[in-house]
């Protein structure tokens, strides 16, 4: 009965494992995207810095061109620098977050296979597909 309980436990625990250990890289790869959208703010401020303030600049809306004031473009990408770096922070908190999770989740783990060494002989003896 308790052999029967402890399986139960480890499915369930490797379902969790596998569960967080997705929505962890789904995050990691979000801030990866919110990093890339940081950059290319800010290396566009910077280009937008030195062009004259009469000169004529054009915001991109998917295959057309609409003229803008400087101004209105600068603020455009501070705003999206400030998002990004928002969400960026956001994300991290969510990260640490499931990192966390997925450390308590292994030892609960470890724990209940060390508890059962019958069960940790059998699930070393499943071949791996």
């Amino acid at each position: 009965m308790a052999d029967e309980a402890n399986r139960t436990a480890f499915l369930e625990l490797q379902g969790r494992m596998i569960e967080t250990t997705s929505k962890f890289k789904q995050v990691q790869n979000q801030i990866r995207t919110k990093e890339g959208e940081k950059k290319r703010a800010f290396l566009t401020l910077e280009e937008l810095r030195q062009v004259p303030d009469d000169t004529n600049t054009y915001k991109s809306i998917g295959r057309t061109f609409v003229l803008e004031p400087k101004s209105v473009l600068m603020s455009e990408q501070e705003q999206k620098l400030k998002d990004s770096e928002t969400a960026i922070s956001s994300l991290q908190t969510s990260k640490e977050y499931l990192e966390k999770h997925m450390s308590e989740v292994e030892n609960n783990l470890r724990e209940l296979l060390q508890q059962d060494p019958a069960l940790a002989r059998q699930i070393m003896s499943m071949s791996v597909m």
